[in-house]
């Protein structure tokens, strides 16, 4: 187990009857960059069961928070789901992940584009301060199935643009939510790609259609997903990062939260 920590639950979320949230203790030693991931895990008779998650807490908070798909047969969901205050947690100890500011271009819009349990980076992204030094805006597009997998709405239209600190760097004007589900009668109803094609979501926001020269973009979500948003980025003439540590216009994040 050299290669991990054990961490205790502190508390747990359950959103919906397929979606929770918890957070951890968070060794000392630990570093990340906001938007990176961890392997995490529980042991199973007697071996490790780990699987990749993002990390939704911020690179400054003293516990690690994660966000989770329930899965009744999964193989580590279906435990992990079960856990509760104070139950250990194994955490690895090397951070990785390729949504990360460092490996975009400069530009004006930042584009946080997901799906389900893909939210997570980005909780850690738009509680990053330099985000905002960074970009004008910072537009969060979070597609759902439903009205209930709408995770987080409180800490992004409420808990961070009235703290006091991110009052100071003018979130009020550059945090963007754009929310929209498939399943059910919401304001804006559909999948993220077509209020990209349709132009909905530029409409709704009040910016122009995708342009190079200056907006950039994060993506995560299921592999469906990141596929067809990234063949609109591309058609729109932005480039994806060629590989973790160069720049490019749009990133994404392959390692999705398996069952």
């Amino acid at each position: 187990m050299a290669a991990f920590n054990v961490e205790k639950i502190t508390h747990v979320h359950h959103w919906n009857d397929t979606l929770f949230s918890f957070k951890t203790t968070r060794d000392t030693a630990l570093r990340f960059k906001n938007g990176q991931f961890v392997m995490i895990g529980l042991e199973v008779n007697g071996k490790p069961l780990m699987r990749a998650y993002s990390i939704a807490s911020a690179n400054y908070e003293e516990e690690l928070e994660f966000f989770s798909i329930k899965v009744q047969d999964g193989p580590l969901t279906s435990i992990l789901q079960k856990v509760q205050v104070g139950d250990e947690l194994l955490v690895s100890k090397k951070p990785t992940g390729t949504l990360v500011l460092d490996d975009l271009n400069p530009g004006k819009n930042l584009y946080l584009l997901s799906s389900g349990t893909g939210l997570a980076p980005f909780l850690s992204v738009i509680r990053d301060p330099e985000t905002y030094e960074r970009f004008e805006k910072v537009i969060v597009v979070h597609g759902t199935r439903f009205i209930s997998e709408l995770a987080y709405q409180e800490l992004i239209l409420d808990e961070l643009p009235n703290n006091e600190f991110f009052q100071e760097i003018g979130i009020q004007e550059k945090l963007v939510y754009y929310p929209t589900v498939t399943r059910e009668e919401f304001h804006t109803r559909g999948r993220v790609t077509h209020a990209i094609e349709s132009g909905e979501l530029f409409e709704k926001i009040g910016l122009p259609r995708f342009n190079p020269e200056t907006d950039r973009a994060m993506l995560c979500g299921s592999p469906h997903f990141l596929k067809d948003v990234a063949d609109l980025l591309d058609q729109h003439g932005l480039k994806e990062s060629p590989r973790m540590g160069e720049l490019g216009d749009y990133v994404i994040e392959r390692a999705f939260v398996e069952k």
